[in-house]
């Protein structure tokens, strides 16, 4: 199997797992669901604004949570094409945690330094009630994420 479509089937897997992961606490615990809405918005207003104070004062846009969802999937593929790229078909021949994993918490840099900010809640959400607490959740997702990945490729 290629790199490509290896890197687009664990990306999926991994997305999956996260996804999987905010439903369990959903259901459990009643944590929150992940608002791709706000995301989606976000991502509509792209082309002219990249940073704003709060992203729900910013103009609705039809189709929000649908943009916001396929954007979570797009990153979560993109993010798989690029792991295995960086670690090549050995990796997908004899899949192993550790690279995943590291690869996974990397990959929250892009929402604590660009998508929360841009979303009016601060660097790495500071501007939140509970800034550690979402942190420590992010690093589990992405955890979570790793690990569906590598369980991903382990089916493969």
């Amino acid at each position: 199997m290629d790199i490509l479509f290896t890197g687009i089937l664990i990306g999926l897997g991994g997305t999956i797992a996260m996804d999987l992961w905010a439903l369990l606490l959903n259901r459990t615990l009643g944590q929150g669901l992940p608002n791709w809405g706000n995301v989606g918005r976000w991502v509509g207003h792209l082309p002219g604004r990249v940073f704003h104070d709060d992203i729900g004062a910013a103009t609705p846009l039809p189709g929000e949570t649908a943009i916001g969802w396929a954007f979570h999937y797009a990153v979560g593929i993109f993010y798989g094409v690029i792991f295995m790229l960086l670690v090549g078909p050995g990796w997908a021949a004899a899949p192993t945690f550790l690279p995943a994993w590291i690869f996974a918490l990397v990959t929250i840099a892009a929402g604590w330094f660009l998508l929360q900010p841009g979303m009016g809640l601060g660097w790495a959400l500071s501007r939140t009630e509970t800034p550690m607490k979402g942190r420590a959740m992010g690093l589990v997702a992405h955890t979570v994420f790793g690990l569906g990945m590598w369980v991903t490729a382990l089916i493969v």
